[in-house]
């Protein structure tokens, strides 16, 4: 049965938020010096904009995720339960096997979803705010001796970035094999009732 799983504003933010990221992938690689596309200098003040930007929209979709309770569709689920998806999407899949997980308005995302967005808002997130601030504010911190140089603070952010692409293309992998697009676009999705 079709019903509304995804808000406007779930919609809004998940396309702004991949929009952005995906010109900050493009500026951050440019500035990394992989390409030249608009130039470093254009690069780095581009980034940096994109940057706050995106810092203020997910400060702002956390408000929202904890005032309108849509927090709890974030919150890990068993092992077994984990398993079971990994397996499914692993093999499953791929025999036409059924699954273990069906969406309902309660429970919008399969447990390893939740897993993997809870990885994401917990490890991934925070490791590209503060490397990205602290590399951004150097000459603020780099006199305090606190122990961090700059060559360490540039891997953690670059390491994170990898990880946030990784994170990218597993994301698009399984929306499009389980034909989630679909519900981020509409906002309609199936749902067991």
């Amino acid at each position: 049965m079709q019903q509304m799983i995804f808000k406007r504003f779930e919609r809004v933010w998940h396309w702004l938020q991949a929009l952005i990221v995906f010109i900050m992938l493009a500026t951050g690689f440019e500035i990394h010096g992989s390409f030249s596309l608009m130039g470093f200098e254009q690069a780095v003040d581009l980034h940096i904009i994109l940057a706050w930007t995106l810092i203020g929209l997910w400060i702002f979709a956390m408000f929202w995720h904890l005032t309108t309770g849509e927090w709890k569709h974030y919150t890990p689920s068993t092992v077994d339960k984990i398993m079971a998806m990994l397996n499914y999407y692993s093999i499953g899949i791929f025999k036409g096997g059924d699954k273990p997980f069906h969406k309902t308005r309660a429970e919008k995302h399969n447990p390893l979803q939740r897993l993997a967005y809870l990885g994401l808002e917990l490890l991934i997130i925070p490791a590209l705010w503060l490397s990205g601030l602290f590399y951004l504010f150097y000459s603020a911190w780099s006199n305090l001796g606190w122990g961090l140089d700059l060559g360490m603070v540039a891997f953690v952010h670059i390491a994170a970035a990898f990880l946030m692409i990784a994170f990218i293309i597993v994301h698009l992998y399984l929306a499009f094999t389980t034909s989630e697009v679909k519900a981020m676009i509409t906002g309609y999705g199936e749902v067991e009732t």
